[in-house]
């Protein structure tokens, strides 16, 4: 530590035992944050590192003592968010209640299932519709209006924490909306304001840039530049015209999102998901997406966060292959400095694919070829989310299962939007781009999983089925390892809405379609084994109390995929040293005998299917796995 930090911090500090909490925090990650800003920042690093450490000691001087304490309990059991007990429900705010105090009535729902963290999106002030779904913000320090306010969102969280619940907040770091101060001040004429943006005076810049950019919405919003009439300057847009590309090569916006990101810290928020992280930083005659850069951003936040709020965590919203995907949390200089937690996505596709095609050979090849993640993070795992299903299927994983991968994309997308024979999903097709072929699909779990269909035909055994299907998906995503991440609505076999498109706000994005206003009418029947929710509910929730007895399902334990003998089953063991688990997947709606040399041969010689709670005959001369089964099979008397 520089003589000149250490003055700083004691003329700040005048408590000694903050003092030291804070100086030995500093001392540990000042490394990581020095080498992250001299590689974004160069020369200008050490004046960022003089405007950043006061304004560390701010914050830090300023946290609550209760979440204070939390920070101490959470340096002492860093894994607190990889043991097997985490659970995550995620949902739109207003759609699972009316306002942040209408939550506060409902976590009788979340307790029941077991829920640990809680996702609520998006919270921030956005621009009035269009909005991107609330994430174009308009005012990053201000609570929507509608879900209430500030206060009320410490209240909520500080409620949540009595109930062991962390709650994680959405955060754009990509671009703001149009009308965000920052925006205003610079069509005002503030050069430091225009500094915040990538503007041009004309399009010689912008169309060297489009030559190598992707479209992120090409039916609603083509191309990545905007001609703003009162800045007369191109914007740079990526996601919409009225959603301005951040300048992340400004220190200056770095400090802005540091004391956002410390002030809602402050108020009790554990999780921040960076939402668009992959596209902060540009470069001409790349697609500007996963650059190096974007982990020096990361690992610098990071570091402050460990030093001021060590009790929160980075998700990274980055929906990427997966050799980009691994450098979110971690890789190299930056191996585990990043982002805590990841979205799963292959995972995710994975699941979809196999439940289609009845065979997990890709499945299987897929995550074998995945990369490791750093101990000490956590991928989310996911069956569904607030978004749409892209097929991102290799076209090398693809190949290693005998498959072509367009090919294979294409059916899928047929598949889900019910246009391939025998299909039982009931899904849309979101965002086609007739010049690459690629097709997106919309649609609730339920629905894509036959329910449905099945409800419309009054067919009690597709009914069967659909929920076997949801629950064998999910069973996946809670054995895997990782935070499961419980989708609203799921739960209770929700199915698609397709009055969203009676909204105009909403009709020209058809995911809302699996964006529904939770029923609770529907979640009155979830005890109910005579109903599909019921049975759902009550699925669900057996496998979400076996996973908390069992060590192996630790996200810090490794994810061993072996190779099957059966087409139709995955199998994955969790080795652990209290005794390692082996888990079946039966991906197909027919009866599967799993030879038994698979437990005499890796030492299960008393094995205990948990999930049914019955042990296993060896004398069998097989493992029974009944259409869509699901076993986790330790060596337990």
């Amino acid at each position: 530590m520089s003589f000149q930090a250490e003055s700083v911090i004691r003329k700040a500090l005048r408590s000694k035992a903050a003092r030291q909490m804070f100086e030995a925090r500093f001392k540990r990650y000042a490394p990581d944050l020095l080498a992250s800003i001299e590689s974004v920042y160069g020369n200008q690093s050490i004046a960022l590192l003089q405007e950043l450490l006061p304004i560390m000691l701010d914050f830090y001087r300023d946290r609550s003592e209760d979440l204070k304490q939390l920070d101490l309990e959470r340096m002492l059991k860093p894994d607190w968010f990889q043991e097997e007990n985490m659970l995550a429900y995620v949902c739109y705010t207003e759609r699972f209640a009316d306002n942040l105090q209408g939550i506060q009535g409902k976590l009788d729902h979340l307790q029941e299932l077991g829920v640990t963290y809680l996702h609520l999106m998006p919270m921030l002030q956005p621009r009035p519709a269009p909005n991107d779904g609330g994430y174009a913000v308009q005012d990053y320090y201000k609570i929507r209006e509608d879900l209430g306010t500030e206060a009320e969102l410490e209240a909520l969280t500080t409620a949540l924490r009595k109930h062991k619940i962390s709650l994680c907040m959405d955060l754009v770091l990509n671009h703001v909306a149009e009308e965000h101060e920052w925006a205003e001040k610079a069509r005002q004429g503030s050069d430091i304001h225009q500094s915040y943006f990538h503007t041009y005076a004309d399009r010689t810049l912008p169309d060297q840039y489009e030559q190598t950019l992707l479209e992120i919405f090409p039916d609603f919003a083509p191309g990545n530049f905007t001609w703003d009439e009162r800045l007369k300057r191109w914007v740079w847009t990526t996601f919409n015209s009225w959603q301005w590309d951040l300048n992340w090569s400004n220190p200056a916006v770095f400090l802005e999102f540091v004391k956002i990101i410390l002030f809602w810290a402050n108020k009790g928020v554990d999780v921040f998901r960076l939402d668009a992280i992959a596209f902060i930083w540009k470069r001409m005659g790349t697609d500007c997406q996963n650059l190096p850069e974007v982990h020096d951003i990361t690992q610098a936040l990071r570091a402050v966060v460990r030093i001021v709020a060590p009790a929160v965590l980075f998700k990274a919203e980055a929906i990427v292959a997966p050799e980009k995907l691994i450098h979110y949390l971690g890789r190299g200089q930056h191996y585990g400095k990043v982002s805590d937690l990841a979205y799963h996505n292959s995972l995710m596709v994975q699941i979809w694919s196999s439940l289609a095609s009845r065979n997990t050979f890709l499945m299987q090849k897929a995550l074998q070829n995945f990369p490791e993640k750093p101990t000490s993070a956590s991928w989310a795992t996911y069956v569904r989310c607030h978004d749409d299903i892209g097929w991102a299927i290799s076209d090398e994983d693809a190949a290693q299962a005998g498959l072509h991968g367009e090919s294979h994309r294409r059916f899928l997308s047929d598949f889900y939007s019910g246009n391939f024979e025998g299909s039982h999903a009931r899904g849309l097709v979101f965002q086609e781009n007739k010049r690459t072929g690629d097709r997106r699909i919309s649609g609730s779990m339920a629905s894509l999983n036959g329910l449905e269909v099945a409800l419309q035909t009054q067919n009690r055994h597709l009914q069967h089925l659909a929920i076997e299907r949801n629950l064998l998906a999910y069973a996946v995503v809670l054995g895997y390892g990782g935070i499961p991440l419980l989708y609203m609505g799921d739960e209770l076999a929700c199915l698609n809405d397709y009055r969203y498109s009676e909204n105009p706000e909403h009709a020209m994005d058809n995911r809302w379609v699996h964006r529904p206003e939770m029923d609770w009418t529907i979640a009155e029947q979830r005890h109910d084994p005579a109903t599909p929710h019921g049975q759902m509910f009550l699925g669900l929730k057996h496998l979400i109390e076996t996973r908390k007895m069992l060590p192996q399902l630790h996200a810090g334990q490794p994810v061993w995929v072996l190779n099957s003998e059966v087409p139709s089953v995955l199998v994955i063991e969790r080795p652990h040293p209290m005794g390692h688990m082996l888990q079946f997947y039966n991906f197909s709606e027919h009866h599967m005998q799993y030879p038994i040399h698979i437990l005499h041969e890796r030492g299960y010689h008393q094995p205990m299917d948990h999930i049914a709670g019955t042990h296993l005959d060896l004398h069998l001369g097989y493992i029974p796995l009944p259409p869509y089964a699901r076993v986790w099979v330790t060596n337990r008397g």
